[in-house]
Formats: structure tokens, sequence, C-alpha cells
């Protein structure tokens, strides 16, 4: 985000940072309309793009003292129609588990209830032994969560949409923005606006934020979406790495994922 003064003030692109003596403000709006999402984040210092890259060790401890989660009789009804119901599911450090099932059936909207971002119409999500409501702020600091849509801003650069992201999910930064670019092949186009990206490359923009901060939990939603052969190895190779280390993943796709070495399990929608 770069270093700011108190009462320094910007605005680009419908993103408002606003920095005071022990903060920064932070909100989202779009053009013509009320903000839609407004933070303060604390700060004790300022958020350097230099970040230990050799401590990937942290990582797997971090994976390693991380509960399991659990799906307790979830179910899920949609305009009336019941996606699924009584759904049990269980995700241990380590593992990796693939959600699969036809169009419709229910995957991402497993995934939004996994993530709290929507409610389950009976049943529990579990963290370790306690329901999900009760350790919301402990889950969300082990959570990374990459989306059916990229969440990119096209204005901004991919270094830009990296910082602004290390910048919220707050924590350790675990690698340099432009590390994790080119770990994920965008190197050359880290300072290029994102709505002149390909598809492919956007969704990489996307995937380089699991590489920004350390959480034990993946949850990713069609990560493999609109990549090339290349993109999908690279994508492979994140998710073997992450859970041999110790980290959890649970993954929806439609096209085939080779993770050898993975403990995997596989978890059918849709009859």
């Amino acid at each position: 985000m770069g270093r700011f003064r108190p009462g320094a003030e910007t605005d680009r692109f419908g993103i408002r940072i606003a920095a005071s003596g022990n903060g920064v403000h932070v909100t989202l709006c779009r053009p013509g309309r009320r903000p839609c999402i407004w933070l303060h984040l604390a700060t004790a210092g300022t958020v350097a793009d230099k970040a230990t890259v050799d401590d990937r060790p942290e990582i797997a401890a971090l994976a390693r003292r991380a509960p399991r989660l659990e799906a307790r009789a979830l179910e899920c009804v949609r305009n009336d129609r019941v996606l699924f119901h009584d759904l049990d599911a269980a995700l241990e450090p380590g593992q990796v588990l693939q959600v699969e099932g036809p169009n419709g059936c229910g995957k991402t909207s497993l995934l939004r209830i996994l993530c709290g971002l929507s409610l389950p119409g009976a049943g529990e999500v579990y963290w370790g032994d306690a329901p999900l409501p009760e350790v919301r702020a402990e889950y969300y600091e082990a959570l990374a969560y990459v989306g059916h849509r990229h969440g990119v801003k096209g204005e901004l650069t991919p270094i830009e949409n990296l910082r602004f992201h290390r910048a919220l999910a707050g924590g350790t930064p675990d690698r340099v923005p432009g590390d994790a670019l080119a770990h994920l092949g965008l190197e050359g186009f880290e300072d290029v606006p994102c709505r002149t990206l390909s598809e492919g490359q956007r969704r990489r923009v996307a995937l380089a934020r699991l590489l920004m901060t350390r959480r034990p939990l993946w949850i990713l939603d069609e990560p493999l979406t609109a990549l090339d052969r290349s993109g999908v190895a690279v994508v492979e190779g994140l998710i073997r790495d992450h859970a041999r280390s110790g980290g959890m993943v649970m993954i929806t796709t439609h096209q085939a994922i080779r993770l050898e070495g993975c403990v995997l399990g596989r978890l059918r929608l849709g009859g």
C-alpha cells in the first residue's frame, strides 16, 4: 500500500484510502453509489514490500496446529429447490477434498457455506470442536478463499491488487508480490492494468493471493478455469506442496487434476 502520512488521502478506481495517525481507513465503492465496504486497518508501522521468502517450514507448523473442518448434516435450498441435505464431510490437515458434480448441484453453494458467506438451511459447520459462529475470527485467520469470480480489480495492476489484498488480510506476509506473480508465470506483467490481461492471466493474479499470507485452509472454486496447460501445472504444484506441508485444500473443478502423493478424498453432489 505504500507509506502513508496522517491526513493523506487518495481516491482512485472506487477505492478511497484515508490515513490517520493510528491506521488506514479503506472504503470500497462504485461510482455514483454509496460506499459498499468500509474497513479500518490498524497499523503499527509501514507495510513494506520486503518479506521473508525462505521460511516455508513455518507454514507447515501453522498447518499442523490447524483444527479439522467439518460439515454436519448440511442442507442447502436455492429457489425452493433442495440442492443437498444431510451432507456430512470432513477435511483434516494434509488432505485435499475434491467436490464433484454436475452444474447446478450446489458445489459453489457448499463452498460459500463453508466460508461463512452463506447460511445453510440446516446443519452446522465446525472448525475443530466449535461451531463456526463461535470461532469466526480464528477461522478467517486460517482461511484463504478464491471464488469462481477472480476478485481482481481491473484498473489496478497485479502488484497493486496483491498489495491491497495483503493489507486487508493482515498477518505476516509470506511472499513479496512480485515473487508471487512470478511463481504464477506473470513476470513482466506486474505493472499493467489487470483489465488488459487475458482471462487466464487474471485468474493467475487471483491465485497468487494464496502465496501472500500463511493460511492453512484453502477453499478454491474452479481454480483451473481459463488456465492453459502450464497454468494448470502450476496450480497442481501449489496444491500438492500445500497439502504435503500439512495444509488443507477443498477444491471444485470440472477438469482432471493431477495430485500425486496427496491424500485425496472426493465428495459427490447431485447423485
